[in-house]
């Protein structure tokens, strides 16, 4: 009789524990994590937004049904680009990437208000407890793309469209500068200054003026690919910058030098999912996988190609650093010692850099 007992009150145990709605009813998946990214400019093939969109992607490649992201684009920094910031803040957002500089002080401000939110500020220099800020050596790839285009050029001039004269672009012009200068000295760098990121016919009608100056070859640090179609519509060669753009300018690209964000924005979503995320600055480059030279156009001989590759093994090892002065001083184009024979720049004195380098035609204009 006991037996029969305790076997009803454990089916009448059973039967209450799965009637109840602990148990009758499934466990509710957990929400993905939703990730904002502001964009600039339009997405387009290559270039700046192009690398970033590259990098959402990945994220979703990587997490799957572990995120949902989206993104806005062609944002114009400033007042718009803080109504976009606070609008994906507002829709859920719990990790947002701001990847331009102008974005810096609209992304603080929104954070301010949304502190259970996370913000990556991508070319931002300040932190907070909810903004954390990532940017890329890019001047790295410049002196690598400065040793492609001494070797490749006749005329010993080559042009640069640059954007804005802040640190950054400053780094990418010198950079590129010594780079050509180590294989070439009598090279020069014409600089023409456009303060706009993303304008195509302003960017096509400078590198047009620079080869009318005598360049052969081409850099810029602007958004579009409109440089390097000039190049490919005047016979002359140019670098493609953000992204590979050998279709846009399949004669005319020397080399390029590629923006690697998938690893990286995958690395901090891994982050708020698994609660690990703090606010912290990387600078990463070479060596992290961040930035990338190759993409070599056909008339570059093996030899140039192989030189340029092995010094970005250098760079990597940390045998090859673009701001050290190794045989001489290093001087601005107004004749004032930067680097002195033997000393190498801190990353504090480049990421303040305001001056030029001997071999740059252009003043910085503020």
């Amino acid at each position: 009789m006991y037996k029969n007992l305790a076997g009803r009150a454990v089916l009448a145990w059973a039967a209450a524990c799965f009637l109840s709605p602990a148990f009758s009813q499934p466990q509710a998946p957990k929400a993905p994590l939703k990730i904002g990214f502001v964009y600039v400019a339009p997405v387009t093939d290559a270039g700046w937004v192009r690398q970033h969109e590259e990098g959402r992607k990945a994220v979703d490649a990587a997490l799957g049904a572990k995120v949902k992201t989206t993104f806005v684009e062609n944002v114009a920094e400033g007042a718009d680009a803080e109504r976009v910031i606070r609008d994906l803040a507002q829709q859920g957002n719990q990790l947002i990437f701001t990847p331009s500089f102008g974005y810096m002080e609209p992304t603080l401000k929104v954070a301010r208000d949304f502190p259970d939110v996370k913000f990556e500020s991508i070319t931002g220099y300040k932190q907070t407890p909810n903004v954390a800020t990532a940017n890329a050596r890019y001047y790295e790839g410049r002196y690598l793309a400065g040793i492609a285009a001494g070797r490749m050029t006749k005329t010993n001039v080559a042009g640069y469209v640059a954007g804005f004269p802040i640190p950054e672009v400053l780094q990418g012009i010198n950079a590129f500068t010594l780079g050509m200068r180590s294989v070439n000295p009598n090279a020069k760098v014409v600089v023409v200054w456009l303060n706009e990121w993303f304008d195509p016919p302003k960017e096509r009608d400078a590198a047009m003026a620079l080869f009318n100056q005598n360049a052969d070859v081409v850099a810029f640090h602007t958004g579009s690919t409109a440089v390097m179609a000039a190049a490919q519509e005047r016979g002359k060669m140019a670098i493609a910058y953000h992204s590979d753009m050998r279709k846009i300018a399949p004669d005319a690209q020397i080399v390029a030098v590629t923006h690697q964000w998938g690893g990286y924005y995958t690395q901090r979503a891994k982050a708020v999912l698994d609660g690990s995320w703090k606010s912290a600055n990387l600078w990463g480059g070479v060596k992290e996988g961040m930035i990338r030279v190759g993409d070599f156009g056909t008339k570059v001989p093996k030899a140039v190609q192989q030189e340029v590759l092995t010094r970005q093994q250098d760079i990597a090892a940390g045998k090859l650093q673009p701001f050290r002065a190794v045989a001489a001083d290093v001087r601005d184009n107004e004749g004032h010692v930067v680097i002195a024979k033997g000393a190498q720049l801190s990353d504090e004195q480049i990421l303040k850099m305001n001056w030029l380098v001997d071999g740059v035609q252009g003043r910085v204009t503020r």
